[in-house]
């Protein structure tokens, strides 16, 4: 048996990827603190009934058990960060007025995070079940303006790691469950239908509204809203097709026109697709979804919406929008980390194995101006070590004593 094996999907990462992570990692939450988000590290473990809160039952399957050996409660290791998040919004943070629940609302929060998730399963398959997941959320606004920012900078941090040829697809909850609404289609029915748009199965869905009692206007919406996906056009197409949905579906075209056109203005390199029948995420959130891909590549990088209430759970029911991605992901489809990653490379400075206070004292004042200074642990003399023994120390660099003084000299 091999004992250094790790188990399926299961990462670690050596040197000099866990210097680009780290990196990024440092990169991007000083990139959120300019837009006001504050950075909050929610713990490894809770108890399943706050992990789960408003997500679903597809994030208790995600979800590795175990019970608390304190007090023989089920608790759960995250496999998502963002009910965590809520819950620090809902319940940890301090507001002005805790007495004034009008006060409460009224508080805008906008967090960020970064930490290691762990699911039973990968999204993709072969991928990985411990993602380093980053994100941000706004709470406390349910308007266009929140959306908007919040999708901009999930934008804005792909861009700044020169992250090209993206694709935003974009979809809105009010779609279905609006138009199920009106075809006053029964729990079994709403389902069933859910399930078969997910699977963008039109087959299946034209033989079961062939086979049902729906009235042929009724029929017409539910057959019509799968084949509704494309650019931003399909908008206007879909407001002629589902012109008798009711308000609900109306106004969800509505609002995903005014995006489209605010993210039109602001990323005209940016390529938008619609999709109206999206159901990734549709157990939990209440609105806008979106998905960012990039042209030829399989699988997401980042995602999000907007799910509503999700603090109700904790006593505190309030707007909640964000967005979250996978660090490796990011690192693997940089190309802007070089000048992120000064730690990568041979850039290290061999000094000798002596006794001297004078290069004690120098060595401590080149770590303070951020070199690295590596002691070498062979013999004394370091000036005789060709190039390539000096890389495989790391370095590209010697501290070498000249007429009574320490200098610093290239390979």
């Amino acid at each position: 048996m091999n004992t250094w094996l790790l188990p399926a999907g299961i990462n670690e990462s050596l040197p000099d990827e866990a210097e680009k992570l780290e990196a990024l990692r440092r990169h991007i939450v000083d990139l959120y603190a300019t837009w006001g988000y504050r950075l909050v590290m929610p713990p490894l473990v809770e108890y399943m009934e706050s992990l789960k809160a408003g997500m679903g039952t597809q994030l208790d399957l995600q979800t590795f058990k175990i019970t608390d050996q304190e007090n023989g409660r089920m608790m759960g290791i995250r496999a998502d960060i963002t009910p965590q998040v809520a819950r620090i919004d809902a319940h940890r943070l301090s507001y002005e007025d805790s007495n004034n629940n009008e006060a409460e609302k009224r508080i805008i929060n906008r967090l960020c995070y970064m930490g290691t998730v762990l699911r039973t399963r990968s999204d993709e398959q072969g991928g990985s079940r411990s993602p380093v997941q980053v994100g941000a959320e706004l709470f406390g606004h349910a308007g266009i303006e929140s959306d908007s920012e919040i999708i901009s900078l999930m934008l804005e941090t792909l861009d700044s790691l020169d992250i090209k040829d993206l694709v935003l697809d974009l979809g809105h909850v009010g779609l279905a469950s609006g138009l199920v609404d009106y075809a006053q289609l029964n729990d079994t029915q709403r389902s069933y239908y859910f399930d078969m748009l997910s699977r963008k199965s039109i087959p299946e869905i034209e033989t079961w509204i062939s086979q049902s009692d729906f009235s042929s206007t009724a029929s017409d919406m539910l057959l019509a809203l799968p084949m509704l996906n494309g650019s931003p056009e399909i908008i206007e197409h879909a407001k002629n097709s589902l012109k008798n949905a009711g308000n609900v579906v109306l106004d969800a075209l509505d609002h995903l026109h005014k995006i489209c056109r605010l993210l039109s203005i602001k990323y005209p390199e940016l390529t938008l697709h619609i999709d109206l029948a999206e159901m990734r995420g549709y157990a939990y959130h209440t609105g806008i979804m979106y998905t960012v891909y990039q042209t030829g590549r399989a699988g997401s990088i980042a995602q999000g919406g907007r799910y509503d209430g999700i603090g109700k759970a904790f006593g505190n029911s309030r707007p909640a929008i964000g967005f979250s991605s996978d660090l490796r992901t990011l690192a693997n489809l940089s190309f802007g980390t070089t000048q992120l990653i000064n730690s990568l490379g041979v850039t290290g400075i061999l000094i000798p194995n002596i006794e001297d206070l004078t290069l004690e004292q120098h060595v401590t004042d080149l770590r303070a101006q951020g070199e690295q200074v590596i002691r070498y642990l062979g013999c004394s003399n370091t000036g005789k070590l060709t190039a390539e023994e000096l890389k495989g120390h790391g370095c590209n660099r010697v501290l070498h004593k000249q007429n009574d003084v320490w200098v610093v000299k290239s390979a």
